[in-house]
């Protein structure tokens, strides 16, 4: 994706290829994957939201390193008491933090299903090459390109061979079962990897030119035996520690790099 252009006289301007990478949003949709992120981080909740008074969304903030850390959270349906997944809370946050956050780099973090058709198991993880939807269908001409919103992630050769992470194409849509048409979606986007998130973060960031990066564990096989939403609750737990593990690799491999040699 392109980096982070000057839209306003508030705005930003462009980060340089050779500068070193300074400050990062993470984006995570549900607390279980945050929460072991956070304290290995040793990140502190802002006690003075940076967010418009009354959304939900929770940002915790350190200092890693040479990096200033944001990892923001879209909280608890305000409502129903649940994690504010999926692609309209996941838009609105990374909206949200780009403007008051100014970030150099955004990692979309969190847990996905995949399919062992193209070679993944259960706690892989997985670096998106490109994002796309899988639930917008419009058959007219042009609107139909626009529905699949296919968008590359910022490319990343050095730091997934330094740590050894497969890398696939991502597809996304608002539910965690799988249709018949969303299956063909799918196979068309040529994906390995579902989620309810990505394409929304990566619309978001193409649009206000912030450079960005998806790193996805996988708790479920979509194309297995097993029900979706049993695997993916079994498996949780262990693969968020994978997720864990993989994303604190990442910030490790970004410190005092720039984007170019990334």
């Amino acid at each position: 994706m392109a980096r982070h252009g000057d839209r306003s006289e508030d705005a930003v301007v462009s980060q340089p290829q050779d500068r070193p990478i300074s400050t990062i949003v993470i984006i995570i949709a549900m607390q279980t994957e945050a929460l072991p992120l956070v304290n290995k981080l040793q990140l502190t909740e802002d006690l003075e939201p940076v967010f418009p008074k009354g959304v939900p969304w929770v940002r915790y903030h350190g200092a890693y390193k040479d990096l200033n850390i944001n990892l923001i959270w879209p909280g608890k349906d305000l409502a129903l008491g649940v994690d504010s997944v999926g692609t309209v809370s996941a838009s609105l946050v990374t909206y949200a933090s780009i403007e008051a956050l100014k970030p150099d780099l955004i990692i979309n973090a969190g847990t996905a299903g995949a399919f062992k058709a193209k070679g993944a198991a259960v706690g892989d993880v997985f670096v998106a090459s490109d994002c796309a939807f899988h639930d917008r269908r419009i058959p007219i001409p042009v609107f139909d390109m626009y529905g699949v919103g296919l968008r590359q992630a910022s490319s990343t050769p050095n730091l997934v061979n330094e740590l050894n992470l497969k890398v696939g194409k991502l597809s996304t849509g608002d539910s965690l079962d799988m249709s018949p048409q969303d299956e063909a979606s799918i196979i068309a986007n040529d994906a390995t990897i579902k989620d309810m998130e990505g394409a929304a973060v990566a619309y978001v960031a193409d649009l206000l030119k912030v450079p960005a990066i998806f790193v996805k564990a996988v708790t479920d096989i979509v194309d297995g035996e097993k029900p979706t939403a049993e695997e993916f609750l079994q498996n949780l737990a262990t693969v968020t520690a994978a997720l864990d593990q993989a994303v604190t690799q990442v910030i490790d491999f970004i410190n005092g790099k720039c984007l170019s040699e990334l």
